[in-house]
This record gives structure tokens, C-alpha cells and sequence, in this order.
């Protein structure tokens, strides 16, 4: 078996190589990203049934293991951006009184507009960004379908958008 993976490795390891470095644009990943590519097929060799697609097999394994890399990398990033916005809330200073009458009293005139629209509309705009609901939990609550829930707040967004606009 080894002997058999070896010339496998002989055969296609350098195009498998060179098809991972297209992916990540980075050498020294690349080789890391082979390395466990070889790893795994060499792990998983034996459950091999038609030798004539080993070349496509390997390329699905090295896919697979970037596609791996970048989600983790993608969290890894996600995870520092949180971190940093949850510290930069926690040092920000506090906003001066002024800044607190405007905000109370923009978010009064907008509930006073949203509170203006017809019923129909109203309850799904209002459920959804005053109370925070999902459109799932707004379907539930009011025993109506998803799909009615969206048109609801596509038109109920419509009606407010021109009145929205002689409050800014």
C-alpha cells in the first residue's frame, strides 16, 4: 500500500501542489495545506474503490482543505473584530446630554411615524425593529405566513420611506 501511495504522491503530489498555491496565493500555506492534503489521503487511501479517479480525489481533498482554512480564518477574524468592538463599547465615553435628547427624540418621531401607518403594516414594522422580533417569530406570533410577513414589510417600508424623508 505505502509503495502504491508513494508513486501516487510521485505522480500527482507537484500539480496538487501547484493547484492549492493558485488557491491561497501564499508558498509556505500551500505547503502546509499539501502536507495535510497528503496526510488525509494517505489516511483514507485504502477506502479507494476506482484508482482511475485518485487525480480527482486528491483535488476534492485539497478543495476541501481550503475551503477548511479559509472558514477558519474567517471566524478567527470575525472572532478579533467582536472582540475589538465589544472593548471599544466598553472604553467609549459616554454621549453628552444633548446628543441623549436628540437621539430620545428621533426615536420618539419615528415610532410616531411607524405608529401612522395603516394596521396591516404597522404591527409587522413595529414588531421588527422596536421590539426586535425575527420575521419567523412575527409569522408565529401573528399566525400569518412568512411570505405575508416579508410583503407586509416590503410595503409597510415603502409607506414610511417619503414620510421618513421630510424628517431628516
Amino acid at each position: 500500500m505505502l509503495d502504491s501511495f508513494e508513486v501516487i504522491v510521485n505522480e500527482h503530489g507537484k500539480t496538487i501542489f501547484n493547484y492549492i498555491f493558485s488557491l491561497v496565493k501564499h508558498k509556505e500555506l500551500a505547503e502546509d495545506l499539501h502536507q495535510e492534503v497528503l496526510t488525509s489521503a494517505y489516511l483514507a487511501f485504502h477506502t479507494i474503490k476506482e484508482p482511475a479517479k485518485i487525480k480527482n480525489w486528491l483535488f476534492t481533498i485539497a478543495g476541501n482543505k481550503c475551503r477548511d482554512y479559509w472558514r477558519k480564518e474567517n471566524k478567527a477574524k470575525q472572532f478579533w473584530k467582536e472582540e475589538v468592538y465589544s472593548y471599544a463599547s466598553i472604553v467609549e465615553a459616554a454621549p453628552l446630554p444633548e446628543e441623549e435628547v436628540l437621539q430620545k427624540y428621533s426615536v420618539e418621531k419615528m415610532e410616531e411615524t411607524v405608529m401612522s401607518l395603516p394596521e396591516i403594516y404597522k404591527s409587522a414594522i413595529f414588531l421588527y425593529y422596536f421590539e426586535d422580533l425575527t420575521l419567523n417569530e412575527i409569522s408565529n406570533r401573528s399566525n400569518i405566513p412568512i411570505s405575508t410577513v416579508k410583503t407586509r414589510m416590503k410595503r409597510g417600508k415603502e409607506h414610511l420611506r417619503p414620510k421618513l424623508q421630510s424628517l431628516a
